[in-house]
């Protein structure tokens, strides 16, 4: 067969199969591919060039050969991703079975902490009104307040004897002793982290926070 390229310069058949390689693995094609080297210099003929000899030789010395066997080898480093991917999936798969249960027991919880009873001890502070609306003259205690007795939607609720006119830590405030008389007061909002009361005339409001 005669070099299409370059007239009376040797040319050899090399036959080879495709390896991809990455991070994560290596793939190895099972199917044999041919290509015409010139010699000595080890040139590629291109495919285009080849002639009809040469397709029809090359076809029968892959037939002469046995069937070629593919590959698929995972890096060290594919397969510490694999592991992780894994895990993940693994671990999503977890989290989406228990995501209505974790829901419903954190929705539980948050009506626990908005549920108002008899009995519990709030810090809060509570704002005295002159006149319903108007912010002036109000007077304002910070402190530890109890729920004495609820009545439907009506509340009675005790300050403790000794207010404080401005914010202090808890452990400085009273939360044992209560005074006997009660403010009578309708809920406004009740909230896991926030309740506020206020009397029925517009004049009290008492805003409670931590539970005791």
């Amino acid at each position: 067969m005669e070099n299409p390229k370059n007239t009376g310069t040797p040319m050899v058949l090399n036959l080879f199969q495709r390896e991809t390689a990455t991070a994560l693995w290596m793939v190895k094609n099972k199917k044999v591919f041919p290509q015409f080297l010139e010699t000595p210099s080890g040139k590629i003929i291109p495919r285009r060039k080849w002639t009809d000899k040469m397709i029809a030789f090359a076809q029968s010395e892959i037939e002469k050969m046995p069937p070629q066997k593919g590959r698929i080898k995972i890096t060290i480093f594919g397969w510490f991703f694999l592991l992780f991917t894994i895990g993940l999936l693994g671990y999503l798969a977890y989290e989406g079975i228990k995501a209505p249960e974790k829901a419903a027991k954190f929705q539980e919880r948050m009506t626990e902490a908005a549920t108002v009873r008899e009995g519990d001890i709030y810090l809060g502070r509570i704002e005295v009104y002159e006149e319903k609306g108007n912010p002036l003259g109000m007077k304002g205690d910070f402190g530890f307040f109890k729920v004495v007795k609820i009545n439907g939607d009506t509340y009675q609720i005790a300050k403790s004897v000794e207010m404080s006119k401005t914010i202090k830590p808890k452990d400085q405030l009273n939360s044992t002793n209560f005074e006997q008389e009660t403010i009578t007061v309708k809920a406004k909002e009740l909230e896991p982290y926030q309740k506020s009361f206020v009397s029925e005339d517009g004049l009290v409001e008492i805003y409670l926070g931590e539970k005791k």
